[in-house]
């Protein structure tokens, strides 16, 4: 709970008194309303989403391989991935990289070819917010990795092992193993909290709308930032994208803001650079729009990994991190296929 009167933050069994409060608790996935499909379906926002995908995709072929049932094994050896966005894209990619390839190593009795990636959106372009010629690329670069892409198609039912989607053709029923959700985001709940404590107001998102320096109506003290607000205080008055970069510059705005009033010194207003948007599609493929240069390929896929390393927070994560780029593209081997127990 918050007290903004007091000034206080609750949580468990503690309380946190505060001068200053950021709330940066990002965004949760969305299901639209159909929140019974959250168990059949893995999101995909965070590191625990992240292992726990993985985990089923290598716990499925496990199975496949003791199965003699080959109607059984073709579905546990197919992935559905609903949500053609950037995220959806990038995991399609990856997951249809790592069942093909662990395939060849470490899974003798399954056929690479059986494996099966099917991307469902409902637009009639995978990665629509980003230049067409850019989409077109990295469709034809899922394609001819083997992604298989249902476009135009929205997803009507989601059960175990089962997709429902509905195209311009009729219903069409998927099986898979493993299906991830990366179709939409809402705000983090925290958001509603906000508004019931503080009187501030949301957007139909539940995103907290803020003021120019991103404190909130009536509590200049407390701060919002990053997917939770909705910032709109932009030349062309849109809000800001709820992704990683505009999200970057608001932290470090907001902190060098409260040390400059610490300080008593003025603090220039808040203006978001835009260096553009990227997507990993593959191994050595990436398309990217860096400030209306449009790349895509092996070109790309170097400027993508540039950005990431040049981001990491210290010399030895990034030594460390293109060590393991350079040995998986080198031997097309990860450094290790452990399958770790679910929590709880």
């Amino acid at each position: 709970d918050i007290d903004p009167a007091a000034k206080v933050v609750a949580f468990g069994d503690q309380q946190l008194r505060y001068d200053h409060l950021i709330v940066a608790a990002g965004a949760t996935s969305s299901y639209f309303g159909h929140d019974d499909w959250r168990p059949h379906a893995t999101p995909m926002k965070g590191l625990a989403d992240a292992m726990a995908i993985r985990r089923q995709v290598l716990s499925a072929l496990e199975e496949a391989e003791r199965t003699a049932d080959a109607k059984r094994r073709q579905c546990l050896q197919s992935v559905v991935v609903v949500g053609g966005g950037p995220s959806g894209c990038e995991l399609a990619g990856s997951l249809n990289d790592l069942m093909r390839h662990a395939l060849e190593r470490d899974f003798k009795q399954l056929d690479p070819n059986q494996c099966s990636v099917t991307l469902v959106d409902p637009g009639d372009r995978v990665l629509r917010a980003m230049d067409p010629a850019l989409s077109k690329a990295a469709g034809d670069r899922l394609m001819h990795n083997g992604v298989e892409l249902l476009l135009g198609g929205r997803v009507k039912e989601i059960s175990d092992g089962r997709v429902v989607v509905t195209t311009a053709s009729g219903e069409q029923t998927l099986e898979a193993g493993t299906i991830c959700w990366t179709a939409g985001v809402a705000a983090s709940p925290l958001g509603k909290l906000l508004a019931e404590r503080c009187g501030c107001s949301t957007d139909r998102g539940g995103r907290v709308i803020v003021e120019p320096d991103f404190s909130i109506a009536g509590h200049p003290e407390i701060r919002v930032v990053g997917d939770l607000c909705s910032y709109s205080h932009t030349a062309d008055g849109k809000p800001l994208p709820g992704m990683a970069g505009p999200a970057v510059q608001m932290g470090g705005w907001v902190a060098h803001d409260i040390l400059a009033r610490s300080q008593g010194t003025e603090h220039k207003p808040f203006v978001f650079a835009d260096f553009g948007s990227m997507a990993v599609i593959g191994p050595l493929f990436a398309v990217a729009n860096l400030r209306g240069i449009k790349v895509s390929g092996a070109f790309g896929w170097l400027l993508w990994g540039l950005a990431h390393l040049a981001f990491m927070p210290d010399t030895e994560n990034r030594i460390t991190l293109l060590t393991k780029w350079l040995w998986v593209i080198a031997t097309r081997q990860r450094s290790a296929l452990v399958l770790t127990p679910e929590a709880g």
